[in-house]
């Protein structure tokens, strides 16, 4: 996990990319009162709705993984309340064996093991987020401890199989602690899902840069 922001899955795949960077690339273009965010993601453009007040504040790729957070303005990848992520993992689509249903699952169990305890999950299924192959899932702390304070931590995610790579789009929020397992609401936490999309997987144009219109467009 990267502490202090424990135990969310980001946080999880953070630690296996090496570790905090500064916000980089992306093209942000508003629609409907949220931000279009589209950035290359090893084979593809990836595409999906940012809602305000959500500002990048953290990206990496290192090896064949790729973290991108966004927290509301004035919050930090250390101290936040909301926070939106995308995550890839280069060359997964290419195991046969792959879903985006086992994908989440093991992103599951790394969110488990920091509250064993008060840890619940809900499977929402398949999601209209995108055309490709998807899988939605909610997990929740009812208690874990980051920067000295106890909270709650809750994650709605979505799993995409692209033609080559593995995707992911989670929102996740902090609560009052509890010593018990959160009642899941799955109708609040599709919503939030919704927010994010659609979501697009567009070919990457050789030499084409930001606003990348030609995934915008569509």
């Amino acid at each position: 996990m990267h502490c202090p922001r424990a135990p969310a899955v980001a946080s999880f795949l953070v630690l296996i990319a090496g570790g905090a960077a500064a916000a980089g690339a992306g093209a942000p273009t508003t629609a409907g009162g949220a931000d279009r965010v589209v950035t290359p993601v090893f084979h593809r453009l990836v595409a999906f709705s940012l809602p305000a007040p959500f500002k990048l504040s953290f990206e990496r790729t290192t090896g064949n993984i790729y973290v991108r957070e966004h927290v509301p303005a004035g919050e930090s990848v250390d101290d936040w309340s909301r926070m939106i992520t995308l995550t890839g993992v280069q060359g997964m689509a290419y195991s046969a064996e792959a879903t985006p249903q086992a994908y989440l699952q093991a992103l599951a169990r790394g969110f488990q093991r920091h509250c064993p305890d008060t840890y619940v999950a809900l499977d929402l299924g398949p999601q209209p987020l995108a055309k490709e192959p998807s899988f939605a899932t909610v997990v929740s702390c009812g208690r874990v401890t980051s920067g000295g304070k106890a909270h709650s931590e809750t994650s709605v995610m979505v799993a995409i199989r692209g033609p080559d790579d593995f995707y992911a789009l989670q929102w996740t929020e902090h609560g009052p602690d509890s010593a018990h397992p959160l009642a899941l609401d799955g109708k609040y936490w599709s919503a939030r899902l919704a927010q994010l999309g659609p979501v697009q997987l567009c070919p990457i144009v050789p030499g084409e840069g930001p606003p990348y219109s030609s995934c915008t467009a569509k």
